[in-house]
């Protein structure tokens, strides 16, 4: 049993800044993740204005409960979608012109549902190329709030986004959502604003925030759930084991449910309060799951599928086609690369078992494709990725701590 330190969440390190951000007083995060993603979430902290104090193991932040400090900003959220879809909510809050942009990459992806949200509130907010997408502008004059009806369907980040700004508006918010996916990663919000010291609550489809004020404090970033899903795939795959400390059944994370899809397939699983172990069998078990919940760990499974002793289908998966890439496509595109047979729809794949031959896999850019394939290549001598460093959005060193996994089990065999 080998165990793997896992960086922190990436989805709790955005949420932690912008709680943070908006606190009363100064605030201390502990572990919390620095990649690309984050490091672009706290510049465009900076950028409006917030004191964010960057180290190794923590960061500080100076908190406005009354909106961005600064007067009016350019913000430049990379390929973060998360900053992209939480910080226009702040600048609606603030008092000034605050122009949000990004990579061509995240200038493809969705922000017409927060776009309308923010407009439906009164905010004078305009998307200055093509509807719906970065670059945007926000004018904010403060946010009155009141009741909107919002489109969740894309993703989750929407909601979440208004959420985390609605104390800060003087009457708060009444959301309800149409439709709605990863709902863990709305729970996980829901339970940091209670951390932070606001009870928002939801009735049936209805989220209601009442206005109030976020408390500063200290918060302990837990691993991020959805890169501990290739260490345990990669222990699944190779009938090995490892254990992720610090993620266990009190996490926030809805993805740590990975770990359920794995036992399905053969895999011996081992939960505890503040651990998740994967111990893999002889041969994984083909597997039909529904992954709406946990959409973020879609290629994972993908990627290991071909290994099955029967097909692996995975199922409402539709929002995976707006992320960094169209996921599903990707998965196929490279399965079919590495000679398996793959079928896709608008919301699904089903892999057949195979085995996958040498070929270069097409990263598209995303950080959760090169990881993924990466995991195949324990099993496929030969694979490799053309664009092996993009997985800094997220984890810069995931290729150093993989070799190093391998190697571990290599002395130990």
């Amino acid at each position: 049993m080998t165990d793997v330190a896992i960086p922190g969440s990436k989805s709790l390190t955005a949420r932690a800044l912008f709680l943070a951000a908006c606190a009363d007083g100064t605030s201390v995060l502990h572990r919390p993740l620095w990649s690309d993603d984050t490091e672009a979430f706290a510049a465009g902290l900076t950028a409006l204005g917030y004191a964010v104090e960057v180290r190794p193991d923590r960061c500080t932040v100076r908190g406005s409960a009354t909106g961005p400090p600064a007067p009016g900003a350019e913000v430049f959220c990379r390929d973060a979608g998360t900053a992209a879809r939480f910080l226009p909510t702040l600048g609606a809050l603030g008092h000034g012109v605050f122009r949000f942009d990004g990579s061509e990459q995240l200038r493809r992806r969705p922000l017409g549902p927060l776009v309308g949200a923010l407009a439906a509130l009164g905010v004078d907010v305009r998307a200055e190329e093509r509807e719906g997408h970065l670059p945007v502008t926000v004018r904010g004059a403060g946010l009155k709030g009141g009741a909107l009806t919002l489109d969740a369907g894309l993703s989750s980040q929407f909601l979440t986004g208004l959420l985390l700004a609605a104390p800060l508006t003087t009457e708060g918010l009444e959301i309800t959502v149409t439709d709605l996916v990863s709902v863990p990663y709305v729970e996980m919000t829901l339970a940091m604003m209670r951390r932070f010291g606001v009870e928002a609550t939801r009735t049936g489809d209805t989220f209601t925030v009442p206005p109030g004020r976020y408390r500063a404090g200290e918060y302990a970033v837990e691993p991020d759930a959805s890169t501990a899903s290739y260490f345990l795939a990669a222990a699944a795959l190779t009938g090995r084991s490892v254990t992720v400390p610090g993620l266990g059944a009190g996490a926030l994370q809805g993805d740590i449910r990975f770990a359920e899809v794995l036992g399905r397939m053969g895999a011996d699983i081992a939960l505890t309060a503040d651990s998740v172990t994967v111990t893999g069998p002889e041969r994984l078990s083909g597997v039909t799951v529904n992954m709406r919940d946990i959409s973020d760990t879609m290629p994972t499974l993908a990627a290991i599928a071909p290994f099955a002793d029967g097909p692996v289908r995975i199922e409402d998966v539709y929002n995976t086609r707006v992320k960094e890439c169209d996921r599903l496509d990707a998965c196929a595109t490279n399965l079919a690369r590495l000679g398996v047979r793959v079928e896709t729809g608008r919301d699904w794949i089903q892999v057949w078992p195979g085995t996958p031959r040498a070929a270069e896999i097409d990263c598209r850019g995303d950080h959760r494709i090169a990881m993924s394939f990466g995991v195949t290549g324990l099993r496929t001598p030969g694979l490799t990725l053309d664009d092996p460093g993009c997985v800094k959005k997220t984890f810069p060193e995931f290729h150093e701590v993989l070799a190093s996994l391998v190697r571990e089990w290599t002395r130990s065999a």
